[in-house]
């Protein structure tokens, strides 16, 4: 089965929603869904499919300053450890590098172990910021320098 990555459209984040679980489990992250980022950003909003369905999928944009923000990256329950997580990072990273951008970053939760773990995997410097989120809301922020090659940490 081929996967292939490309543009996200707003019927294929309408899907990954009504399937929500089969990406993230018991964790309700719908409010973190914002079409507006697939609408004004589609070439770094990308999604990978197979047979007509969507295995994984990567929301993000390039900052004005450069950076290529992966605002929320999943893949399906079926698909995890396959690499498919790693070759969304590198389609969102070339998009991003197309676009102007020479670094990446990402933020999560700091009890996220699966992806703290992910990003380091990829090589990302790993930075825990008090109050990222407001005040007592630590967030784990990444950064990678970019380009990225998905074959090397």
């Amino acid at each position: 089965m081929r996967t292939r990555i490309t543009p996200a459209e707003m019927t294929d984040i309408h899907h990954v929603l009504a399937d929500r679980h089969r990406y993230w489990g018991e964790r309700d992250l719908r409010s973190l869904h914002l079409l507006a980022l697939v609408h004004e950003f589609g070439e770094t909003c990308l999604v990978a499919r197979a047979e007509d369905e969507i295995h994984g999928y990567v929301i993000g944009f390039v900052t004005p300053a450069g950076t290529g923000y992966v605002h929320l990256i999943a893949t399906r329950d079926d698909t995890r450890g396959t690499g498919l997580g790693r070759r969304l990072y590198a389609a969102f990273a070339d998009a991003a590098y197309r676009q102007g951008a020479r670094r990446l970053k990402a933020i999560t939760s700091p009890g996220n172990a699966t992806s703290i773990a992910f990003h380091r995997s990829l090589g990302f410097v790993v930075e825990i910021v008090d109050d990222y989120n407001g005040p007592g809301q630590a967030r784990v922020v990444f950064h990678r320098d970019l380009p990225l090659d998905p074959a090397q940490p």
